[in-house]
């Protein structure tokens, strides 16, 4: 390989858009493209992609970063895949999508999740798989096909993810890795492989479901077919890859014990890789293998991080730009004077798996305004991160070393200060907004030999930015602040609930 020549392939398949981003063999960022597609909600709660959908999105956004770019296609050496977990998509016989693909944000098998609760007991299922049974799952939702759909369950013989299927139509191999397999609820977290107690039980048959591989690991070459529609070269190596949160983990570094991710999206995700299974009693948490060998994750999710900000502003303050927000709760001081934001616009995964839990303003007077509200904001998501962190602290996550902070929330140094100072931890950003198609593009080099191992590819690609330091008096004074806000949702939970 000659050095500045050979290229590596990143796609990353998400809920809105397929992205494929190109990598030198230095880990420098050569182009990124995007083509988009619409989310189906045909019923209140469903959420339904047609996987024709992500194939054509992923033709046309490769051959949009080739020309963009200028490159020559031949010099892509190899391709990593990443993108939504959880999804649901059935094939029969013949190679043929049988329905449209349940997405993980379908909220329709609450029933199956309480059917396999009680086959095994949450402690049983936490113990085996390392996750508490979700609706967004996939497990879940192929028992829902098979309980109202069930000429359709009779038909299947492979179930993918999404990713996975984007995998089949470029090698025709049937293939999955271990961090996206994680989100299945069918993985024994700590041999890394398919769970026979659980297939057994659930009367699913083992051939459904592809080998599993680490996400460096080899899993096909491009076929004849595809190599024509994309314009690469045949044979192309296609690595495992990784769910997108384990994709992003490696765009960012967060690869070794002691460095973890914070992502600050619509979503918030703190993620940390350990190296040995840790898994939270009451599913709390989620418990995947690393897209690394022999490394595993653990990980906090909460539903509506940046999303609580988007509403705020979108509802009290349309048309009013970020930065005059953030400008306007930095006059305001740590506390939003008794003020606070219960960020649970969405229910909430972590750490209270309440999806009927509400967002709320609490203790609104006369003084506060606009400035308060959004410091309360700002506030109540930090809140939210530093309950993830405990909790991972709580089972067992040895140290914190660093934390990386990432995702579009990040970029605002107000916000920064504000999660720095409730966490306690310094902050360092790191230089990058296409973190999981970066980290599917390192697996891919990884696998194609560009670098020894996914640390080596990581410390050769990931640029880290400036560090946001913990302000040690402004820390002491959020401490009991924090602790008033974890009073609040015990005390509202009953009216949560009550409608």
């Amino acid at each position: 390989m000659s050095p500045g020549r050979s290229l590596l392939l990143g796609v990353d398949v998400s809920t809105t858009a397929t992205k494929a981003l190109l990598v030198d063999d230095r880990g420098a960022v050569v182009g990124v493209a995007s083509a988009s597609y619409e989310l189906s909600t045909p019923r209140p709660l469903w959420a339904e992609q047609d996987p024709e959908l992500w194939w054509k999105a992923t033709r046309d956004s490769i051959a949009e970063v080739i020309a963009s770019t200028g490159v020559d296609h031949r010099a892509v050496e190899a391709i990593g895949l990443t993108g939504q977990m959880h999804g649901l998509v059935l094939l029969d016989e013949s190679g043929s999508v049988l329905r449209p693909a349940i997405l993980w944000n379908d909220q329709r098998a609450a029933a199956q999740c309480d059917e396999i609760r009680e086959r095994f007991g949450l402690e049983e299922l936490v113990r085996i798989t390392g996750n508490d049974a979700f609706p967004g799952f996939t497990a879940p939702k192929l028992l829902w096909v098979r309980d109202h759909e069930p000429e359709i369950y009779r038909r299947v013989r492979q179930v993918l993810l999404p990713k996975d299927y984007i995998r089949f139509r470029l090698t025709g191999e049937h293939a999955t890795d271990r961090a996206g397999a994680g989100g299945t609820l069918l993985l024994d977290l700590a041999t890394r492989d398919w769970s026979r107690e659980l297939l057994e039980a659930l009367k699913i048959p083992a051939e459904w479901l592809p080998p599993t591989h680490e996400g460096t690991a080899i899993t096909g070459r491009l076929s004849s077919g595809a190599a024509e529609l994309t314009g690469l070269t045949l044979g192309t190596p296609v690595v495992g890859g990784a769910g997108d949160q384990a994709a992003q983990a490696v765009g960012v570094g967060a690869v070794v014990p002691g460095v973890v991710a914070l992502t600050l999206g619509t979503s918030g995700v703190v993620f940390a890789a350990c190296e040995r299974p840790l898994s939270e009693p009451a599913g709390r948490l989620h418990a995947f293998p690393h897209a690394l060998p022999d490394t595993w994750h653990v990980m906090g999710v909460m539903l509506s991080a940046g999303g609580s900000l988007r509403w705020h502003r979108d509802t009290l303050a349309p048309g009013v730009e970020y930065d005059s927000l953030f400008g306007e709760a930095k006059r305001v001081e740590p506390g939003s004077e008794g003020l606070f934001f219960l960020p649970y616009l969405s229910g909430e995964r972590t750490p209270h798996a309440d999806p009927f839990a509400r967002g709320a303003f609490v203790g609104l007077t006369l003084k506060h305004d606009r400035p308060h509200l959004t410091r309360a904001v700002l506030e109540g998501v930090a809140f939210g991160l530093r309950d993830n962190l405990a909790l991972m602290r709580k089972v067992g996550l040895d140290s914190v070393g660093q934390v990386r902070i990432s995702g579009g929330g990040a970029r605002s140094p107000v916000w920064r200060r504000i999660l720095a100072n409730v966490l306690g931890i310094d902050l360092v950003s790191v230089e990058t907004s296409e973190g999981a198609a970066l980290g599917a593009a390192l697996l891919a080099g990884v696998g194609g030999g560009f670098w020894p191992s996914v640390e080596a590819a990581c410390a050769a690609a990931v640029r880290l930015g400036k560090t946001t330091r913990t302000d040690p008096n402004s820390a002491a004074a959020y401490d009991p602040i924090y602790r008033r806000f974890r009073e609040h949702y015990p005390a509202m939970q009953p009216l949560f609930r009550a409608g």
